[in-house]
Formats: C-alpha cells, sequence, structure tokens
C-alpha cells in the first residue's frame, strides 16, 4: 500500500506572544535540580519509616471503572507483547520490567499497570496467573522509590487500576502474595498522599487527586487521607471544570475521562455512608450534559483539541449513571463551542480561544472548524489525534489545515512551542492563537444561524476570518460562508500582497465523494444517503487523513482555493441533502 502523504501544511512560525513566563521555567528549572537529592531522600531508610502505618488485609470497595479493556490486549500480554502508544516490547526471557531503554512513556504505562484491565476483562485462570506473575515481579522490585514508576500520576493510575480490577488476584490469593501486595500498597498511598501535588497541571492532577480518595476509602485507612485528597480534589475540580460543565483543556476526551474518575470517587463515597461535597456533586451534575454535547449520533465525540471519539459503550455507560439526565445546551459559553442539532443532522462549531497556557500541550489551532453529522454517520469531521510515540502525525495533526476550517498562506492560526529548551521543559504549548473571537447565534426562518470571526490572522497578515453557518430547520441543509475581512493596516506598514487561502471540509472515510454531473460533489453515505456539495469558489478534492482512534485511515477532503489582497473575499458554499422533499 502507498504510503499517506501529510495533505497540509505542519505549523506556523511562533511570533511575539509567548506561551510561558521566565518564572514557570526557573520553576521546572529548580524542580529538577532537586530532583537527584529527592530521589536520595525517598529512598532513605529513614523515609520508609515514614510510610508505616496500619496496614490493610483486604479491601473494602472495588470501584466501578468504565475503561474500556479489550481482549486481544489481554491475548498480547498473555503471549508477552506489550503494546502501550503505539510500541510493542517483547517479554522475552527475561522481565518485561527490565526495559531501561524503551521510551518513558511506555515505561510509565507499564509501571501504571495498564495491561491489569484486560486481564481483568478476559478473566479465567491464564489471565488471572500472569496479572498475578506480574504484580509479584514488580512489588518485590520496586520496593523503593524510583521514576517513573513512583511518580505521583504514574502511582496513581496503578492504584486505582488495582482497587478498580484486582478483585480476581487478591479474593483468594496465597497468604503471603496478598501480604507482601498490601505492605505495598499502603507505602504507595501514602506517598501518594505526600506527593499529590507534585503531578503535572490538568487531567494527572486530578486523577492523582481522586487515587489518593480512594486509597483511604479502599484501604480502611483513616478519614485524614480521605479528607486531604478531597480537599485536593475540589481544587482541581475549581481549576478544571468550567461553569458549562466542559474541561479546561476543550477536550471533550480529557473532559471525558475527569468525569470519569469523579463518578469513581462519588460512587465511593456513597457506598461507604459519606458525604458527597457540594462542589464535587455540582461539577459532575454539569459535565453529563455537556459529554452529550459532544457526542455524535454514532455515540462518540467530536474531534476537537486533541480527543479521540472514545467507545460508545463505555461513553453510554457513564451517561446512564447520571440521574439528572440533563440535557446539553445549543452554546456552551465557557468552553467556546456551539452547537445546532434539526432532525437528524448535527453540528459542532468550535468557537473558543486557546486553552490556559498550562493546559494547551494537547491542544489544536482549530480556530472556526466545525464537524456534521447526519443520522449516526459522521459526514464532515476534523482529522483527529495521535498519542502514538514518536508519530510524525502528533504535530501535523495540531494544525489548522487538519480541521475543516480556514487556513491563510499555508500558516496555522496558532503555533505550537518550538523545539528547544522551553520546549522540553514545559511541553509542546499552543500559542500566538485568537485572542478575541467574536460570536452571535440567531434564529430566523431558514433556521439557527451562527456567526463567528477571530482574530488568529490578524498579527502577521491583518486579516479577520469571519465564518457564518446556517442549519435548515429539517437539517437537509448546511449553507456556509467563509470571509477574510481586513482589520487595520497591513503589518509593519508593508503593503500587503496576495495570500493564498484554502478552505478544507475533511471527509469521513466511510463517505465517498465523486463529481456531480451539475456541479458540485457528491458525498454517498454507507446508508446509500446522498448529499450534494455546491461552492462558487475554485473547488479541488485532495488526500487527506483520519484518526478517531489510534489507527490511521485514508479519506479525503474538499478543498476551496482562492486568495485575497485588499478587499474583502466571501466564498459561499453549502451541502444539501439529495432526494429531502
Amino acid at each position: 500500500m502507498r504510503p499517506i502523504s501529510l495533505p497540509f501544511v505542519v505549523d506556523r512560525p511562533a511570533t511575539a506572544t509567548p506561551s510561558w513566563r521566565f518564572n514557570e521555567v526557573l520553576l521546572v528549572i529548580w524542580s529538577r535540580i532537586l530532583t537527584p537529592w529527592r530521589l536520595f531522600w525517598r529512598r532513605t531508610w529513614f523515609y520508609r519509616l515514614l510510610l508505616n502505618g496500619r496496614l490493610a488485609e483486604k479491601l473494602s470497595f472495588y470501584p466501578y471503572d468504565a475503561l474500556p479493556r479489550r481482549l486481544e490486549d489481554a491475548d498480547a500480554v498473555m503471549r508477552g507483547r506489550f503494546r502501550f502508544l503505539g510500541h510493542v516490547e517483547e517479554a522475552g526471557d527475561k522481565s518485561i520490567f527490565d526495559r531501561p531503554t524503551a521510551p518513558l512513556q511506555w515505561q510509565e504505562a507499564l509501571h501504571a499497570f495498564e495491561w491489569l484491565p484486560p486481564l481483568s476483562a478476559a478473566g479465567g485462570d491464564p489471565a488471572r496467573r500472569i496479572a498475578t506473575e506480574l504484580i509479584g515481579k514488580w512489588v518485590r522490585k520496586f520496593t523503593r522509590y524510583g521514576q517513573p514508576e513512583w511518580s505521583p500520576e504514574v502511582m496513581a493510575k496503578r492504584l486505582i487500576h488495582l482497587f478498580a480490577h484486582g478483585r480476581m488476584v487478591i479474593i483468594n490469593s496465597d497468604l503471603m502474595w496478598r501480604s507482601k501486595l498490601f505492605v505495598s500498597l499502603r507505602e504507595q498511598s501514602r506517598m501518594l498522599a505526600r506527593i499529590a501535588r507534585e503531578a503535572p497541571d490538568g487531567l494527572p492532577r486530578l486523577e492523582t487527586a481522586a487515587a489518593v480518595v480512594l486509597s483511604g476509602i479502599c484501604l480502611e485507612n483513616t478519614d485524614h487521607r480521605i479528607e486531604s485528597g478531597l480537599a485536593m480534589l475540589e481544587e482541581e475540580v475549581a481549576i478544571q471544570i468550567l461553569p458549562d460543565g466542559g474541561h479546561v483543556s476543550r477536550s471533550p476526551e480529557a473532559l471525558l475521562n475527569a468525569y470519569r474518575h469523579i463518578m469513581m470517587v462519588i460512587d465511593a463515597l456513597r457506598t461507604t455512608q459519606r458525604e458527597v461535597p457540594p462542589s464535587l456533586r455540582s461539577a459532575y451534575d454539569r459535565m453529563a450534559p455537556m459529554i452529550r454535547f459532544f457526542r455524535h449520533g454514532d455515540g462518540g465525540l467530536g474531534l476537537f483539541n486533541g480527543g479521540h471519539e472514545c467507545d460508545p459503550k463505555v461513553i453510554a455507560g457513564l451517561l446512564a449513571r447520571d440521574e439528572v439526565r440533563g440535557q446539553p445546551l445549543g452554546h456552551a459559553r465557557h468552553s467556546g463551542y456551539q452547537r445546532l442539532a434539526a432532525a437528524r443532522s448535527l453540528l459542532l462549531f468550535d468557537c473558543g480561544t486557546s486553552p490556559p497556557r498550562e493546559f494547551s500541550t494537547h491542544a489544536h489551532a482549530g480556530a472556526l472548524a466545525f464537524e456534521f453529522s447526519t443520522g449516526e454517520q459522521r459526514l464532515i469531521v476534523n482529522c483527529g489525534a495521535t498519542s502514538a510515540l514518536n508519530s510524525s502525525w502528533a504535530t501535523a495533526l495540531r494544525a489548522t489545515a487538519a480541521h475543516s476550517t480556514l487556513t491563510l498562506s499555508d500558516r496555522s492560526s496558532a503555533s505550537i512551542q518550538p523545539k528547544g529548551i522551553v520546549r522540553d521543559l514545559l511541553g509542546a504549548r499552543l500559542c500566538d492563537g485568537p485572542v478575541a473571537i467574536e460570536m452571535r447565534r440567531n434564529e430566523g426562518p431558514h433556521g439557527w444561524t451562527l456567526l463567528a470571526s477571530h482574530d488568529g490572522y490578524v498579527a502577521p497578515f491583518g486579516l479577520r476570518h469571519e465564518r457564518q453557518l446556517t442549519l435548515s430547520p429539517r437539517g437537509d441543509t448546511l449553507t456556509g460562508a467563509d470571509r477574510l475581512l481586513p482589520d487595520g493596516p497591513p503589518p509593519q506598514g508593508r503593503k500587503r500582497s496576495e495570500l493564498p487561502f484554502a478552505i478544507r471540509f475533511h471527509i469521513h472515510p466511510e463517505v465517498r465523494v465523486s463529481p456531480s454531473q451539475g456541479g458540485g460533489m457528491i458525498l454517498k453515505l454507507p446508508t446509500g444517503e446522498g448529499w450534494r456539495f455546491r461552492t462558487g469558489g475554485q473547488l479541488s478534492v485532495e488526500e487527506s487523513v483520519y484518526l478517531g482512534s489510534e489507527q490511521v485511515r485514508r479519506c479525503e477532503q474538499l478543498v476551496i482555493t482562492g486568495a485575497v489582497k485588499d478587499q474583502p473575499v466571501e466564498v459561499a458554499w453549502v451541502f444539501e441533502q439529495i432526494g429531502a422533499s
């Protein structure tokens, strides 16, 4: 098969707006300087004495975890193949934990016991035997603090996996094996409570706080740990969960994962007759409607800001536990998204600015991008994201051209922190993105209309992108117009030269594209349903890719091209269902 080429521009150069502050860099450098001393101190005999305490004899509560589990993953582990983030390591004759040259992120997934949930789902003696052997090897080998195995975010995932999926190995296990495991659990839980705030910003820190609470409940410890974990979790919820229920990273997948962990904590508190903090309950009730906001007809999530579709069954299972059953709003103002639904059609529109810098390491430059689905079939999509290690797609998928929106002069509306010391220290943050996005939503005789504009191209080119979308009341017509409007004089007083632009509409891989005899393009869905695309601009069909999951799939994109100079430019277009009456 011919390899897929990158069909879009990767990025634009960073300009004068930094995604970091000097004090942030200093703090990270200082933390790294202290790492050897921290490592030495936490490995000492005296420090380990501080981790002693009452030893639990059993887990008093096994949380329900909706994490997707695939039997093929369990089969691979039982064959000695450990695949995480697209990287595979074979166990061979040695322990899988003896892989010092493996990528760091792969090692973190291994030490987080991400192999345990699929083994638990597989069940049976072979899976239980493998899980028991792996846990036993880890407990014997990693008795003292080290990194990455004892990093707070890794430890948190490991504890949650053991609490939620360890029943098959803990119940009826050998007494000596079980006692060693619970000694390790005691030390890990007490260590985690001490260093939880060292977890990275964002979802990892929220998950770590949830793990502290669960460790206090599952291991029958004192209320002090539960209270300290809840205090930290409430702090993180206040920071990360927005008033409309979205996640501060603006990623639908991050929202789903945060919801999953908050739900586990609430279930644990209720089961043990403890009071659920009102702020936690409020956030939980706000998040469920926002997850529904992002769901397409196929049950998966929209592809925005580094998120994947996720498993529709997992999403449905989580939402089924929502007692309030709150329905999604049309406008998520704080998250920066709009939603239009009519009959069988659904449109999701990204009209928000970039997330705060510390939460933007996976954010995308997708200003004014939209996704459109009809029934259970996605029609117009964004290209998605990948978490695979060393993937050539990782940066390209964050570019504006990987989204169904307009690009100007082959440049993104926001840039990614360039390679260098700052990126090494703080991550690949998004910078130079739109600062001011204007948004209006109106209802008229032709349906709901969204009108939005962003200033991501004002600084480099002196041009503002404006997009208008109208979905008809019956959902059978989506009308749009993209405009490039001069906004002030050309940058640095230069004469504005002619600039090329491209308006892209990425088509889902299951939709077939062919020319229409009357002009435009015909989009044929697997169900037999047809849509026609028409425009007055210069239209072409190009290759594209789709990563709704980690699998790279070929697809196509409709591209309208043109040029802009001193005068405003408008390109109108329409998607209309064929045969709709």
